[in-house]
C-alpha cells in the first residue's frame, strides 16, 4: 500500500527558511495528487497546499500565498514544500497526503504521513 515518508522539518527562527519533502511509494494507480497539511496545538488540521497531477493545478491556503512553493518531481516519486519568510505562526506538525485523481482543492485526502514537526521562534 502507499507510504509517505516526510523530512526536513526543524526550528528556525523568524524570517528563516525550511525545504520539506515527502517520498512516496507503493502506489498501484495513477493519475493521484498531493498535498501538505499541518496541525498546530490545540487547532484542527488545516489544508496548505496541494497540487495535481502533472501539477496542472495548485492551491495554497492564503495564509501562505507568496511565502510557500509546493512541487513534485513524478519521476522520484517525492513532494516538496519550499518555505520561505516563517512566521511563528506557521508552528506545526506538517503532513503529506495522497489521494487518487480529485479535484485540485484539500478534500478527499485520507492516507498520511507520519509528520514533520516544523517550530518559528
Amino acid at each position: 500500500h502507499v507510504q509517505l515518508v516526510e523530512s526536513g522539518g526543524g526550528s528556525v527562527q523568524a524570517g528563516g527558511s525550511l525545504r520539506l519533502s515527502c517520498a512516496a511509494s507503493g502506489y498501484t494507480y495513477s493519475p493521484y495528487s498531493m498535498a501538505w497539511f499541518r496541525q498546530a496545538q490545540g487547532k484542527e488540521r488545516e489544508g496548505v497546499a496541494a497540487i495535481g497531477s502533472g501539477g496542472r493545478c495548485i492551491t495554497y491556503a492564503n495564509s501562505v500565498k507568496g511565502r510557500f512553493t509546493i512541487s513534485k518531481d513524478n519521476a522520484k516519486n517525492t513532494l516538496d514544500l519550499q518555505m520561505n519568510s516563517l512566521k511563528p505562526e506557521d508552528t506545526a506538525m506538517y503532513y503529506c497526503a495522497v489521494r487518487y485523481g480529485g479535484p485540485c482543492d484539500f478534500s478527499g485526502y485520507n492516507d498520511w504521513g507520519q509528520g514533520t514537526q516544523v517550530t518559528v521562534s
